[in-house]
């Protein structure tokens, strides 16, 4: 899947769905996933929130990625418009607002932007164990979409399997 992103068009993308709370245990797993994205899958592209530690160490691993592969891109989600929270963190190559022509309730802005990434990534770094909460029903969705051959879903929680 392509599509255009602060002017340029993406190659092979992946986005991070998971628990605000998770624990930095998972780190090494969820590096080595970024890595194998990169090297088998072609990933170039990978898209983040920034809402809790999951989040944050998914960027640090990507942000680790790219000193290794210098074609890979780190943007960051925003599922409010950019000019109510203007940002752009650190080690970020830029944002990704996807709602440009759509207006979207605030309530629901965070579960639709997922279900926008889920719909338009070619991969899904996961880390859901529970369907309390968003993540796992994100997770949820992006397996339904899996079964149709839409996207490839990793959840590096062990034994789950939403």
């Amino acid at each position: 899947m392509g599509y255009i992103v602060q002017g340029v068009e993406t190659m092979k993308s992946c986005f991070f769905i998971g628990h605000r709370d998770a624990n930095a245990e998972i780190y090494p797993s969820l590096l080595a996933e970024v890595d194998r994205h990169v090297t088998e899958y072609g990933v170039t592209d990978f898209f983040v929130g920034h809402y809790g530690s999951f989040d944050r160490m998914a960027a640090q691993a990507v942000k680790e990625a790219k000193a290794r592969h210098p074609e890979v891109r780190l943007m960051l989600v925003l599922p409010y418009h950019p000019a109510i929270r203007p940002i752009t963190p650190k080690g970020f190559d830029g944002t990704y607002y996807p709602w440009e022509d759509e207006r979207i309730p605030k309530r629901l802005a965070i579960i639709k932007t997922n279900q926008r990434m889920v719909d338009t990534c070619d991969y899904l770094i996961a880390f859901a164990w529970h369907f309390f909460g968003g993540s796992g029903q994100i997770v949820e969705y992006a397996r339904k979409r899996e079964a149709k051959g839409l996207i490839q879903v990793t959840n590096l929680a062990p034994n789950v399997r939403l």
